[in-house]
């Protein structure tokens, strides 16, 4: 019997107090909102605070969760040989605390930007998909299940 290997991830839609929006550049993704995987016994919340701020410099306050997407199709890791189990992503609404921008491994640079130009951003259409729901949230949890190369977005539904 095979056992399910799932990972599960975390991401942020970060709002300053001028409204606009935290991205972080991917040295391998391009520009994206934070987040990150979650770590062994660590709750989704603390995974989500502890991401931001590592990408970006960051304190956070958690709102709402807004869109579940789940990565259904197998694939391979940048290796090229390793393959990248199932992820399943909790998309979070946040309001920056405190905190100074600064870039790690992991974001290349971090800036805040406006709400309109935040999709222009973005280079993985997974990624877009996922921030237009969290941008679009209207009190429903979006749920969407897609795989990628080629990206097939399997479909949307309110939860």
């Amino acid at each position: 019997m095979n056992f399910p290997s799932h990972i599960v991830s975390v991401c942020g839609l970060i709002e300053n107090d001028e409204g606009k929006i935290l991205m972080v550049k991917n040295p391998v993704r391009g520009w994206e909102i934070p987040g990150g995987q979650v770590e062994v016994g660590e709750t989704i919340i603390e995974a989500l605070k502890r991401e931001v701020k590592e990408e970006s410099g960051i304190d956070i306050e958690i709102g709402n969760l807004t869109v579940v997407h789940s990565n259904i199709g197998i694939g391979v890791q940048y290796d090229g040989v390793s393959p990248i189990p199932t992820i399943v992503t909790f998309g979070f609404t946040a309001k920056s605390l405190s905190g100074e921008l600064a870039t790690s491994e992991e974001s290349l640079e971090v800036c805040w930007f406006e709400r309109g130009e935040v999709l222009n951003l973005i280079e993985e259409e997974f990624i877009t998909d996922r921030v237009k729901c969290m941008l679009n949230y209207d009190g429903r949890v979006t749920y969407g299940a897609f795989s990628r190369n080629p990206y097939i977005l399997q479909g949307v539904q309110y939860i």
